[in-house]
């Protein structure tokens, strides 16, 4: 019998790749392709979704060209994407109706700024977990209704459709305008403020909350299941997962027991903490999520804290300041000396994310002396993201009420030893990298193989991943509590640094 993949499309916020994996969960052939960043207002970011498609079109037979096989050997295709990213198309034509609002988007601050202020107001996290802020889909989807002539009333007639990335890709693969199937995962779903966390459904509450149509709605389904059957690019191929990113690297990194996390490193870092079958409230300052679901079974949820600067602080070193020239440079210089001097950067850069959540913080350095190096300031920038990390994770902590024993880490800023040993330390905790660093599109591609039956449990799915590295803790208890209070009275530093406008 010949050999048999499961295909990955990893559609991300700057590229879209697809990736091929084996049954020992190796990868076999990827494919790549960038589509554009559209910035036409300050604070504005824009995608083109059919740009996006047409990527697919063409990196999906690369991929199988690469491989030497045809849609036929492929059991399953698994999908992740940037999540919280907004489309609406047209049902009948296929065509989008506006650009695609990117998550990082801001143009709906003033409209979250008034939502905000409504009596009504708490109904939003406790029913979907999260915080009314404009990193999520339903204020964009108001923000568009509002603002598009006679765009409300075709909404509310389903002649427009709503989805996030991995619906606007299914709807598509499964034959677009002709019967295209439109659905959502239930992690996606999460991400909306439109679903009820614990009935796993939209919750009329809050789409009258919102004023969003229910018409111009996927349906929500299970993360690992089969959505349908290609039409496009893989014809004949069940489309059989979906999952945000985070999401399908936490599924990647095999955490499917309560208590295990991972972190995934890149220009930020997202932190996420399997709680279990019972979604756990944060009162630190985390956003409650779904992690995912499979099949019938119960939904697993988790806690997330996202960090909005740990890559982008070395960027902002190597590019801004120049220090370096390349990213790895940081570590050579920063290994010039023993400690940071007494030297802390907090790269509040758009504010801090979790857990404080301060819009109006903006970064600093402190305790410059004439005794500072640009090494004590390279270990600075490593040092930040050790020390958000640790911040996170005491949230979790505290919110779960279970100690992390161990932090699974993928991302490319896991190639940086002595920043994972600082990690390590400043967390008293063992920090490992798997073998397969691709963990996002490993996790879409268990969750799909799964559903079909090409792995046929989640032990088994554990038993392809290997460790490639670990560190353990090794700084002393009492430095380790007294540098992460200077780190703290830093962080209270950066506070209140932009005042609201006199009025």
């Amino acid at each position: 019998m010949a050999e048999r993949y499961v295909m990955s499309i990893d559609q991300g916020t700057t590229s879209t790749r697809c990736i091929l994996f084996d049954h020992h969960g190796r990868l076999v052939s990827v494919t790549q392709r960038e589509h554009k960043q559209h910035f036409p207002r300050p604070g504005w970011v824009e995608h083109d979704a059919v740009e996006i498609w047409r990527n697919l079109e063409r990196i999906g037979p690369e991929a199988l060209a690469q491989a030497g096989i045809g849609p036929g050997e492929v059991a399953a295709v698994g999908i992740a994407n940037q999540r919280e990213t907004t489309v609406l198309w047209d049902r009948r034509t296929g065509l989008p109706v506006t650009p695609a609002v990117v998550w990082q988007d801001t143009r709906t601050d003033t409209l979250v700024d008034e939502l905000s202020r409504r009596p009504d107001a708490h109904v939003v996290r406790e029913r979907c977990g999260l915080p009314l802020a404009t990193y999520f889909s339903a204020p964009t989807i108001r923000w568009l209704l509002d603002h598009t002539p006679g765009l409300r009333e075709r909404a509310e007639r389903g002649e427009v459709l709503f989805g996030t990335m991995e619906s606007w890709l299914i709807w598509n693969l499964t034959g677009g305008p002709d019967g295209g199937v439109h659905v959502t995962d239930v992690t996606n779903a999460s991400r909306t403020l439109l679903m009820d966390l614990r009935a796993l459904a939209w919750d009329d509450t809050l789409l009258d909350f919102f004023g969003v149509p229910r018409a111009m709605l996927p349906e929500i389904r299970p993360s690992s299941e089969t959505y349908g059957v290609a039409r496009r690019v893989v014809p004949g191929v069940r489309i059989a997962a979906a999952l945000g990113d985070q999401q399908a690297a936490l599924f990647g990194q095999t955490c499917f027991h309560r208590g295990e996390a991972k972190c995934t490193y890149g220009t930020g870092a997202f932190l996420l903490l399997n709680t279990g079958d019972e979604p756990v409230s944060s009162t630190h300052g985390l956003l409650t999520t779904v992690g995912y679901q499979i099949g019938d079974q119960p939904a697993v949820y988790a806690l997330e804290g996202s960090i909005a600067i740990t890559g982008a602080l070395v960027q902002w070193f190597r590019d801004r300041l120049g220090i370096i020239s390349t990213a790895p440079e940081i570590e050579t210089l920063a290994r010039t000396v023993e400690d940071n001097g007494g030297c802390y950067i907090v790269p509040a850069f758009s504010g801090l994310f979790a857990p404080h959540w301060r819009s109006e913080a903006r970064g600093i350095i402190v305790g410059l002396t004439s005794y500072i190096t640009k090494g004590h300031l390279a270990r600075a920038v490593l040092e930040a993201t050790g020390w958000q990390t640790r911040e996170v994770v005491d949230a979790m902590n505290a919110d779960a009420g279970i100690a992390l024993t161990t932090l699974k880490v993928d991302g490319g800023m896991t190639a940086d030893n002595l920043l994972m040993q600082f990690v390590a330390d400043v967390l008293d905790v063992p920090v490992v990298r798997p073998m397969v660093a691709e963990t996002v599109s490993l996790g879409a591609a268990y969750a799909a193989g799964l559903a079909v039956g090409y792995w046929p449990d989640l032990e088994g799915l554990r038993s392809n991943w290997h460790r490639a590295a670990q560190w353990l803790p090794s700084m002393d208890a009492g430095r380790r509590e007294e540098e992460y209070d200077n780190w703290r009275r830093a962080v209270e530093r950066t506070f209140d640094w932009i005042k609201p406008p006199a009025t």
